[in-house]
């Protein structure tokens, strides 16, 4: 296999870029970018441009095929390796196949407009992805260099922004960094009124909530249950932070989400651990469109959700790093498979609420060790004539190590 080199370029284009990275362009025989990255190199008779097609992720491969033992280099906006076209190179090829060239990048360029330090400041990226997915993200003091997909962008963040309670955020758009056009625009969300902000920029946001929404919806797990809107089986949330707890999402980590619950127990998976992946099973067409909607309104609509039975649905996923069973522990069919599934050392949490799962957790227990524990939360419930404890139903709750 060849080697790829991916050599970023700024909005300052072909006049910005260091002599080694001309060099490289001058002498490709293949050069693949977008039409705007094309557009900026000068064009050699002896060359074959590609433009890249969409979507990219299912093209990529077979592109690359196609130009086998060709001198490849592939243009990408300034550091390929921030949110880029490097970073997809070298998962799909190996670092060894890889040369990554970059110039400064967007999101360097805009720190350095707004005076923030790397400490201070989170990346997000909405390329290609749905704006809620900023949500997680969103903390009162926090600031955040947001790279846009295109010029709708800064209006879908600011309404995004006006929904959540950040309303009184300040919004600072950077157009074309670092080119002869360069623009900036500021306004708060709830303020802004520009429809169509420059194709290519970055939205910088000093993140302020409203009076009504000062405590955050933080990403340690334990989200109110009304959080989840309509999703449908929700765990209880003292109940679910415990199973978190025991889950341990870590990057790179798959989960199952399976059960009634297992959906809120994903969500909040997704939201500890950006770097996480999970799915959940849905039996039904409401119930996988539910799913979907309060995964993406918390933030996570990375969240897969799939509509099959179970055990049998199990068979075409990838072997997951955990698993969580709601209420589900008397199937032996469906527990025996999920713990089969799992990884070396991949985590299983069970929860039971009836005593036929509950029966079956104890045999569960005895079968395969692990840890046994009852959760039961005392809530105080407050009347005119007085104030007194009220029992929830408890949850028993198995975990083990596989």
């Amino acid at each position: 296999m060849q080697r790829i080199t991916v050599v970023g370029i700024g909005a300052d284009g072909w006049d910005g870029l260091a002599m080694e990275s001309r060099r490289l362009v001058r002498e490709a025989e293949v050069v693949m970018g977008g039409k705007r990255h094309l557009e900026i190199v000068p064009w050699a008779w002896w060359q074959v441009r590609v433009e890249w097609p969409h979507p990219l992720d299912e093209a990529l491969p077979a592109l690359l095929d196609e130009h086998e033992g060709k001198r490849v280099v592939v243009l990408a906006s300034g550091d390929p390796l921030v949110a880029g076209i490097g970073t997809t190179l070298v998962r799909m090829l190996g670092a060894e196949y890889v040369e990554i060239v970059p110039t400064v990048s967007s999101e360097s360029l805009a720190r350095a407009r707004m005076h923030w330090s790397y400490e201070e400041t989170s990346l997000v990226s909405l390329v290609d992805r749905d704006v809620r997915q900023l949500v997680p993200h969103l903390a009162p003091g926090r600031r955040l260099v947001v790279l846009s997909n295109d010029g709708g962008t800064p209006a879908s963040v600011a309404a995004l922004l006006v929904a959540q309670g950040y309303g009184g955020t300040t919004m600072t758009v950077l157009g074309d960094l670092g080119g002869l056009s360069e623009s900036r625009a500021d306004a708060t969300a709830a303020s802004w009124n520009v429809r169509v902000a420059p194709e290519v920029n970055v939205v910088c946001l000093d993140c302020v909530a409203d009076e009504s929404r000062r405590s955050a919806m933080s990403s340690v797990p334990g989200l109110p249950d009304s959080a989840f809107g309509e999703e449908g089986a929700v765990v209880a949330r003292d109940a679910r932070a415990a199973a978190l707890a025991r889950l341990a999402p870590a990057a790179g980590d798959l989960l199952w989400g399976l059960g009634p619950g297992g959906a809120s127990v994903a969500i909040e998976w997704l939201r500890a651990e950006p770097l996480a992946s999970a799915v959940v099973v849905e039996n039904d067409v409401d119930a996988v469109a539910r799913t979907k909607e309060s995964a993406a309104d918390l933030g996570v609509p990375e969240l897969r959700v799939v509509r099959g039975t179970l055990p049998e649905a199990l068979d075409s996923l990838a072997a997951p790093d955990a698993v969580f069973l709601g209420a589900r522990a008397a199937d032996t069919a469906l527990v025996e498979a999920a713990w089969g599934a799992l990884r070396p050392g991949g985590r299983l949490v069970a929860h039971a609420v009836t005593l036929d799962d509950e029966a079956a957790l104890i045999d569960l227990f005895r079968k395969h060790g692990g840890e046994l524990v009852r959760i039961g939360v005392d809530t105080v419930a407050a009347s005119d004539a007085a104030i007194a404890w009220r029992a929830s139903q408890p949850v028993m709750q198995w975990s083990a190590v596989r």
